[in-house]
């Protein structure tokens, strides 16, 4: 991902708060057939030896992981908010008119290694983990242990989990830094004309969340 430094984000808290906020990444890896991918969910963890691991699962269905030896490379690709800048909403534009349409975008690569998981104990701490997060916010948070017993072990049974070992994660935060502070208040104004959310507005004009 090419990536200029005043767009370049490194800091590991905000690429792992921006994980935690958009966490179904493009799974990319090389197999027998050339380049493939897979969109999954994924729960980062962080340790003290290295940049961390990404886990998830994919159907047992699913021929990718099949092909796939233990430490293939592999690219994850994790995206954000993204909108179309309009030249017009640059003050620029009536000053000189030497600007251009272009996009913002928030993105995050990972690289790193990946193998595979079939032990059942394994998928279901998983899964509940993966589960619990995302119920969280809710009134009342569903819970795997809600589901009947036997019924989880055969939906365990048709899945696969994966984990990649991280070997280097970047962030690419693409938020007009390299226009004057006027055309950023006017990207800012454009985007809340057009209707894109705070929160998108907040990741594509770098406020803090």
């Amino acid at each position: 991902m090419y990536t200029p430094e005043h767009f370049r984000e490194a800091r590991p808290e905000v690429l792992r708060a921006f994980i935690a906020r958009h966490p179904l990444g493009a799974l990319i890896a090389h197999g027998p057939e050339g380049l493939c991918v897979e969109l999954a969910p994924m729960q980062l963890s962080a340790h003290a030896e290295g940049e961390g691991r990404l886990r998830g699962h994919l159907a047992r269905a699913n021929p990718f992981w099949r092909t796939l030896a233990p430490g293939a490379p592999v690219l994850t690709l994790f995206r954000g908010a993204a909108h179309y800048v309009s030249p017009s909403w640059y003050p620029a534009k009536r000053e000189h008119g030497r600007v251009v349409p272009t996009w913002n975008y928030v993105a995050v690569q990972v690289r790193g290694t990946i193998r595979f998981f079939e032990d059942a104990r394994w998928l279901a701490t998983l899964v509940e983990a993966l589960t619990d997060e995302h119920e969280q916010p809710r009134a009342a948070p569903w819970r795997v242990a809600d589901a009947p017993a036997d019924y989880v072990a055969g939906m365990l049974r048709a899945i696969v989990g994966f984990e990649i070992e991280i070997s280097a994660i970047e962030g690419k935060f693409k938020a007009s830094q390299n226009r004057s502070d006027s055309d950023r208040a006017g990207v800012r104004a454009g985007l809340c004309e057009a209707g894109v959310s705070a929160a998108d507005i907040a990741e594509l004009c770098l406020d803090p969340l």
